[in-house]
């Protein structure tokens, strides 16, 4: 073979070593874009879910504090969430576990109504027993939720479901009080933490289901 042949052979040689390690790569890019999207389709759909919870409770909040026309249909919307919530678990766990899950919801919302009123009404013993049975509820929630998934650790998600309350409580009683800027920082710090609360969800989902997302193929090709 002459010098010019050997040194095109080679050239080709090169140029299809490149083709195939480019082609590799843009399997595996394209395999964890897959990935990415699933798991980034699922953050941002939790999120919606529970911006939707909160943004709907303050809804009601202010219309029921102020005795406005429109608290029954916000209470509507707001009891529609729960059930949102729970078809969303449903399409991991289940329907019997997001028809329970969408029950304790709804029985959060519930309470949380109970508590509203007896707090306007300033019956303290009344709103003492709805915080009571307000903080059961969520122990149940965090019990429900940690026994499906080992990525949920009951005491952490009990943490969660208590800061919730907390800052919801602080919403409350700052429009109760008609402090106007500490009714917004309450509900910037609602929707803070729920945002925390839905990733920490979303996150926990795709570790325990990876192959719904793509994790154990795009470790395969990210291998080559």
């Amino acid at each position: 073979m002459t010098s010019s042949k050997l040194s095109a052979a080679i050239a080709l040689s090169a140029v299809l070593s490149i083709a195939s390690v480019a082609g590799q790569t843009a399997r595996a890019q394209t395999t964890m874009v897959g990935h990415n999207d699933a798991a980034v389709t699922l953050k941002q759909d939790m999120r919606k879910l529970w911006t939707d919870h909160v943004v709907w409770t303050r809804d009601y909040i202010i219309a029921a504090v102020g005795d406005q026309p429109d608290a029954q249909a916000a209470a509507n919307r707001l009891m529609k969430n729960q059930e949102d919530i729970g078809r969303a678990v449903a399409r991991f766990y289940g329907d019997p576990a997001g028809q329970q899950l969408t029950t304790l919801l709804k029985d959060h919302i519930s309470i949380a109504v109970d508590l509203i009123k007896a707090a306007k009404a300033g019956d303290k013993a009344a709103q003492q027993n709805a915080d009571t049975r307000w903080q059961q509820n969520a122990g149940q929630i965090a019990d429900f939720l940690s026994k499906a998934n080992p990525n949920w650790p009951r005491a952490t998600l009990v943490d969660l479901m208590k800061m919730h309350l907390s800052t919801t409580t602080d919403e409350v009683v700052a429009r109760l009080n008609k402090n106007w800027d500490a009714d917004v920082r309450a509900f910037d710090a609602v929707y803070d933490h729920i945002l925390k609360m839905a990733d920490a969800l979303s996150d926990g989902i795709v570790k325990q289901f990876p192959d719904k997302f793509g994790a154990k193929a795009a470790a395969t090709s990210g291998a080559r």
